[in-house]
């Protein structure tokens, strides 16, 4: 049987979802009215994809136009296949879960740990662990028994992070970061260790940020670029590390907010003001002979810290269906905790 053929039975064989268009539908799209009678757990690209994989007729023909002007009347049946298996597979990799119900899991993610499997990364991640660990409970995002991941962390960043396990939550979730708390009670704080004292106690960073000249990094680029994203950064310094004395370098953690979440933000905006994160090893590279003006054995340490000192240690969001606030912190992990503890000595 043909991957064709095997699809459509699929949906044949799923009862279908029947609804009627009301005075309402007339002119409408439909993939708009349809994204919209379905309900909120139903996203606008799921609706095209169904539409156009054959999963939708109206008055008894499949149609796969999803611009297709609606008419009052019309009945239109949607078969929903079951979620087809993840292309990743689940690997039993441990994880620090914070908080788990029918809809996401809030999980405490370790430095080293890729978050999606992509190239020179197709197994070990968070979606291999998430896929093992929550199993049957994954009821499909887009069509696929797969952790909907709404927003990353880098690699070698640690803290907290939320995946959605529905359509319903990742809908919802994704719309909450795309706005990034600018209207709702998405809060995300991160702690960075990073090099010298900021000359104040508080600052933004509104810089644009786009693709650097090696076309893998990030950088602070001219407005009207045409790969320009608008980025804002809010800082706090938290403490200061070496302010009162000369021979050694001073240093600061800094609690950083997002205002937009580009890739790789804090790290080269804080590079982009004079303050790189320590260990940094695509932003910090011009600061790392800084450590040879440190005592031993913070010297060693810093030396010997492979990673940025990165901590996203604060997550809060409204759930997507008790629309209950939820707040989740995570303690920085012992290897930065240990470094920070270093400069508190200078």
């Amino acid at each position: 049987m043909s991957a064709h053929s095997e699809e459509t039975r699929q949906f044949i064989e799923a009862a279908p979802t029947v609804l009627e268009a009301g005075a309402e539908a007339a002119g409408q799209r439909l993939d708009q009215w349809l994204a919209a009678s379905l309900g909120p757990e139903m996203s606008r690209s799921r609706v095209q994809m169904l539409i156009k994989q054959g999963a939708v007729s109206i008055d008894g023909k499949r149609v796969d136009e999803t611009k297709r002007k609606m008419s009052a009347g019309e009945r239109v049946s949607v078969v929903m296949p079951e979620p087809e298996p993840a292309e990743p597979q689940g690997e039993a990799i441990a994880l620090d879960v914070l908080y788990e119900d029918d809809e996401l899991i809030v999980i405490n993610k370790p430095a080293g740990l890729v978050v999606h499997p992509g190239a020179g990364n197709w197994t070990g991640t968070l979606v291999n662990a998430l896929i093992h660990h929550c199993g049957d409970s994954l009821s499909g995002i887009g069509g696929v028994r797969r952790p909907g991941i709404v927003h990353r962390l880098d690699k070698e960043t640690s803290g907290v992070m939320v995946v959605a396990k529905t359509d319903r939550a990742h809908k919802a979730l994704s719309e909450a970061f795309a706005d990034h708390g600018r209207t709702g009670d998405l809060e995300r704080a991160y702690l960075a260790l990073v090099w010298g004292v900021p000359p104040r106690p508080t600052g933004t960073v509104d810089a644009p940020l786009g693709r650097a000249a090696d076309r893998v990094r990030r950088a602070v680029v001219p407005e009207g670029r045409d790969d320009a994203r608008h980025a804002i950064t809010h800082f706090t310094v938290q403490e200061r590390f070496g302010e009162d004395q000369q021979a050694f370098a001073t240093a600061s953690l800094v609690e950083c907010r997002l205002e937009t979440g580009r890739t790789h933000q804090i790290r080269v905006h804080m590079a982009h003001i004079g303050h790189p994160v320590i260990g940094d090893p695509d932003y910090g590279q011009a600061f790392r002979t800084k450590a040879n003006r440190l005592p031993e054995p913070l010297k060693s340490q810093v030396k010997a810290f492979s990673r940025q000192a990165l901590h996203a240690w604060l997550l809060a969001f409204r759930h997507p269906t008790t629309h209950l606030s939820m707040r989740f912190e995570a303690p920085m992990p012992r290897d930065m905790e240990e470094l920070v503890g270093g400069f508190r000595k200078l």
